[in-house]
């Protein structure tokens, strides 16, 4: 094998702090209620929160807890979760006198009042579906026993209301906090904290996007991702320890130099998935919160004719008289199973006059700050929709031409320059003749667009009338007013801008488009963590990769092998905290921030 071959390197004592390899929480044997017999309960390896000493949570494993996991109110069936070592001892108290159901099998069972005997008289629901699940293996790790009982509010109260006297001193039973079960999932090892994000995108979930994008997240194929992309971290780490612990005595197959380079470009190709997925963790979040829409034109263009056309309803007044909206006007719509906030603002022009030669006029102070708001909201959007209306020349009636105000085209420019994506309307077209609609009028009002707005392609121009599409007029009865035409066009505007980064750098790898559709489900906690991986791989390399200006060539590179570790450890840190996994995976702080955003029996 190749000799170790001299190089300078500071050697500096690193300072790490002592880990304390303590369990967050140890295994509790289960209490059974007094006089019950119950089997022996098996507990699975516990995750623990964090490499440090935990302080006491009321998230307790010892206690069992309940919760109504269906929502409040009348209906047919609802749904009484049970989760915890005391499930058979609940069971047998419920039911007494019955064999408690096969595991996983559904048995009717009536439901008795724990604190009388079993009588006519102290039946709670007797058409009641039970369902029994010994951990560890269920939704929790735990034992789990489910209730399905009529979903009347009194029978749901008395279910209820008896088990929670069945709560003692020896065996805590105890109603469930806001996302406890899905926590305990976590610390039992059965949901990862991308998991849990993704089954919270999933509860709120509204529209078709938003729900693939959950299915998506749901899945472990960002938290293998994460966790491989930390294991590299770790090899790479040990690579560079060892020429700390072992420099002296030891010979290796790559001299230092060359083991420098080869963990550099690991750590290069690791850096450019991870730039994408940042990206890409911007597009998932338009899905997931919504597309900012806002409608930008000058007054009386049709702008909340346009908005109520898309909304389906008089969501904002329209009239003649211009200036007539004066503030934002936010409405949020599904539109093909895309989620918008559509937004109609105060239409802008200028005192020096419009473009049709009147003369100039004064504008209010209330409509200067319609104005301000309005360019603000574009500038604030991710697609800016162009209301342009068609007008009748003034000299010869039989023309027409693009009403187009200045200080509209000045606010487009504003609003590309930001890298805003830009469609635009041309409305009023029931202005034109039929024949005219599709031939050589409609390429020449194409081409003044261009003209006027040379940063917007050909494919996000479209012609409307809201009038027509108020009144159901079409000419072949199947699109009244093109509405339809523009609103699959601006579906497909949605497509291109939340479309994944990634499929053809050839520096990030070789991967299928699935790879890539995953990163979509990157939460902003997830993207937050990758930044900060990012930045510790950065300083990484600034001090593997010195200036060469700085290299002695009789010496080679000096590099500092212990900060380099460091700054890898650093970054396997920030990979561990996105997952909870790894002994440096702190995650104590973030669990709260996570699992309260769930309801009750979640």
């Amino acid at each position: 094998m190749r000799a170790f071959s001299a190089q300078s390197l500071r050697w500096v004592s690193p300072c790490r702090p002592s880990w304390s390899r303590v369990s967050a929480l140890a295994p509790i044997k289960a209490r059974p209620f007094r006089g019950v017999a119950s089997p022996a309960l098996s507990r699975p390896h516990i995750r623990p929160f964090s490499a440090s000493t935990p302080a006491r949570s009321t998230f307790d494993s010892e206690s069992t807890i309940y919760a109504l996991s269906t929502a409040s109110g009348r209906a047919a069936i609802a749904v009484v979760r049970v989760s915890g070592p005391a499930c058979v001892q609940i069971y047998n108290a419920l039911c007494p006198n019955t064999r408690l159901p096969r595991p996983r099998m559904a048995a009717v069972r009536t439901l008795y009042d724990p604190t009388r005997d079993p009588s006519a008289n102290s039946v709670l629901d007797a058409g009641a579906l039970v369902l029994y699940f010994p951990g560890p293996k269920t939704v929790t790790g735990e034992d789990v026993l489910e209730l399905q009982v009529h979903g009347g509010p009194a029978i749901v109260r008395s279910v209820l209301t008896a088990l929670a006297r069945l709560n003692q001193p020896a065996h805590s039973v105890r109603y469930a906090e806001p996302g406890e079960f899905t926590r305990r999932a976590f610390i039992n090892n059965r949901l990862d904290l991308t998991q849990i994000e993704a089954l919270g995108d999933t509860l709120a979930a509204d529209t078709e996007q938003q729900r693939r994008l959950a299915v998506r997240g749901a899945s472990d194929a960002l938290s293998k991702r994460y966790e491989e992309w930390r294991q590299q971290l770790l090899f790479a780490r040990g690579e560079m320890e060892a020429l700390i612990d072992f420099s002296e005595d030891q010979h290796f197959d790559e001299s230092p130099d060359e083991l420098t380079f080869s963990v550099s470009s690991q750590v290069k190709k690791l850096q450019a998935q991870i730039r994408f997925h940042i990206q890409n963790a911007s597009k998932g979040e338009l899905l997931r919160s919504g597309i900012k829409v806002a409608l930008l034109g000058a007054p009386n263009a049709g702008k909340s004719s346009l908005l109520n056309q898309v909304v389906g309803k008089e969501a904002a007044i329209v009239s003649t008289e211009e200036g007539t909206t004066r503030d934002i006007v936010d409405v949020g719509v599904d539109l093909s199973g895309w989620y918008c906030k559509l937004g109609d603002m105060a239409g802008i022009r200028s005192e020096l006059g419009g473009p049709a030669g009147q003369g100039p006029f004064i504008i209010g102070a209330v409509e200067q700050e319609g104005i301000r708001r309005a360019k603000a909201r574009a500038l604030d959007s991710d697609v800016v929709i162009v209301v342009l209306s068609l007008e009748k020349r003034p000299d010869d009636p039989s023309l027409y031409q693009l009403s187009v105000e200045p200080e509209v085209a000045s606010a487009v420019h504003d609003c590309t320059q930001a890298g805003k994506c830009v469609v635009v309307a041309v409305n009023k077209c029931d202005l034109l003749p039929q024949e005219d609609r599709s031939g050589q009028v409609a390429r020449q009002l194409t081409a003044a667009v261009g003209i006027h707005f040379p940063d917007v392609p050909e494919r996000r121009i479209f012609f409307i009338s809201c009038s027509e599409a108020q009144k159901g007029i079409s000419m072949d009865h199947s699109d009244p007013g093109q509405l339809q035409t523009f609103l699959r066009g601006l579906v497909t505007t949605f497509e291109e801008i939340t479309s994944p980064l990634g499929g053809d750098d050839g520096e990030a790898g070789t991967y299928d488009a699935s790879y890539w559709e995953d990163s979509l489900g990157v939460t902003h906690r997830q993207s937050a963590n990758l930044e900060r991986c990012l930045r510790h791989l950065d300083d990484f390399l600034d001090e593997a990769q010195p200036q060469r200006s700085s290299v002695d060539p009789t010496h080679g590179m000096e590099v500092d092998i212990v900060t380099a570790a460091e700054h890898l450890r650093f970054a396997a840190d920030a990979l561990a905290k996105i997952t909870g996994k790894g002994e440096s995976g702190d995650v104590e702080d973030v669990l709260g921030v996570i699992f309260e955003k769930f309801c009750v029996g979640k």
